[in-house]
């Protein structure tokens, strides 16, 4: 089940990152943003925009198997580890600049997951069948 879980989630986090940095790719290669229709079919002309709705197909079916096995807690809390990886590629593709704040944040996700998967495992001998 623990490889369900590595596999299920590194999936999620994939499909979620590629669907934000596809909109960003999107957005960029379709500037200047305007509100006509010329500028929606430049929108909708990026490939980029297909990655996205490509990574939100497969983020949703994945989520939806993985909430089947896994705890809900910790699961909602793994399914923004995206934003961890989103802020790494920005700072690659994109060069935007990784400040404190954003390390501080990261960091407080990962303790975040970290505390609900612990919290969890204590708690799942407490709720077996038949136990105290």
């Amino acid at each position: 089940m623990k490889r369900f879980y590595l596999i299920g989630f590194a999936l999620l986090m994939g499909f979620d990152t590629l669907t934000q940095i596809s909109f960003k790719l999107a957005g960029n290669h379709a500037l200047p943003v305007e509100a006509n229709l010329a500028w929606l079919l430049r929108l909708f002309g990026e490939p980029w925009v297909y990655g996205a709705v490509l990574g939100y197909l497969g983020a949703f079916f994945t989520w939806m198997s993985l909430l089947k096995h896994a705890p809900i807690g910790p699961a909602f809390a793994a399914s923004h580890l995206e934003v961890i990886s989103v802020m790494a590629l920005s700072v690659w593709l994109f060069h935007e600049p990784l400040t404190a704040a954003k390390l501080l944040g990261a960091t407080a996700i990962l303790a975040g997951i970290v505390c609900l998967g612990l919290a969890e495992r204590e708690a799942a001998p407490h709720d077996s069948p038949g136990g105290a």
